[in-house]
């Protein structure tokens, strides 16, 4: 129970720690954010760990306590290893897939637009989607599903991990340019951004457009690890950060219309969010290949 409650203080304290950070260097005093996506962030950084995942751990639970009783701690006796080799596969490279198919599908894009419009970096960006994004998000099931079978331990340590080093690939601190100002300290740059989601790597895919050089709007998908991009041929390298950030339909709809998009839908007809349409309703100038289906 110790256990349990450290690891969801850590990344709690870490994300307040980077948030006081970014707002005594005033990341969040202009316009650029307004009392709405204070408010998406807000909510959609308390809904996720307060009632989704917990809700779908229960679910998968009492559902397997019913099918398959049998199969409760049936790999709990297995090598440590092989659970975190689980938890990367079927959380971690999950959502990988879980987000690069967002960027593909334009349904998908729509719950998880909210995450994109936004024209700053921050630790709040971290957890802007609607919450239907993360209701199906399918690591948060297959993730409940490993704890049922005896990988709860690990777990614990897993997702503070995975969630401190979200964070900080979202924030405005932009810890790894320490590691790009010196050279004897390069050979290790190599291996971490290849390795996990820094800054730059994460912040090449807010990026408005790929026209600057540095932006990746259509690649590192990654979450805990960029492997995965280096792997499935997503990744972008350049150890530079974008200067602009957003999605080309920048229409600032109301908090509520994002976070619970499409049970309530925009007013505006311009907005994508305007329907759940997806081949009228967008504007055919702009280049859509990244949302062909």
């Amino acid at each position: 129970m110790q256990e349990e409650y450290i690891s969801k203080l850590i990344p709690a304290v870490v994300l307040l720690g980077l948030g006081i950070i970014e707002a005594i260097g005033g990341l969040y005093f202009h316009d650029k954010r307004t009392k709405d996506d204070f408010k998406i962030e807000i909510i959609s950084s308390i809904i996720l760990p307060i009632f989704i995942q917990p809700t779908i751990f229960l679910l998968m639970i009492f559902a397997m306590e019913f099918f398959l009783p049998h199969l409760e701690n049936s790999l709990l006796r297995i090598s440590i290893v092989w659970h975190i080799v689980a938890f990367l596969i079927f959380d971690d490279m999950m959502q990988y897939w879980w987000h690069r198919f967002s960027h593909k599908n334009r349904m998908m894009w729509k719950l998880h637009r909210p995450h994109h419009v936004i024209e700053e970096m921050g630790v709040l960006v971290t957890y802007r989607n609607a919450i239907l994004y993360y209701a199906l998000m399918p690591g948060i099931w297959f993730s409940a599903i490993l704890v049922y079978l005896g990988m709860a331990y690990i777990y614990l340590f897993y997702l503070p991990i995975k969630l401190i080093v979200i964070s900080l690939a979202h924030s405005e601190t932009k810890w790894d340019k320490f590691l790009y100002q010196y050279r004897i300290l390069h050979p290790f740059a190599w291996i971490i951004e290849r390795t996990i989601s820094t800054p730059s790597t994460h912040f090449a895919h807010h990026g408005l457009t790929a026209e600057d050089g540095v932006s990746h709007p259509n690649g590192n998908f990654g979450n805990l690890l960029f492997l995965w991009d280096i792997i499935f041929g997503t990744a972008k390298i350049t150890r530079k950060y974008p200067q602009r950030f957003g999605a080309w339909n920048q229409i600032k709809e109301p908090w509520y219309v994002q976070l619970m998009f499409p049970f309530i839908k925009s007013k505006n007809p311009k907005s994508e969010l305007h329907s759940i349409q997806t081949d009228n309703d967008y504007d055919p100038s702009i280049d859509f290949k990244e949302f062909d289906t």
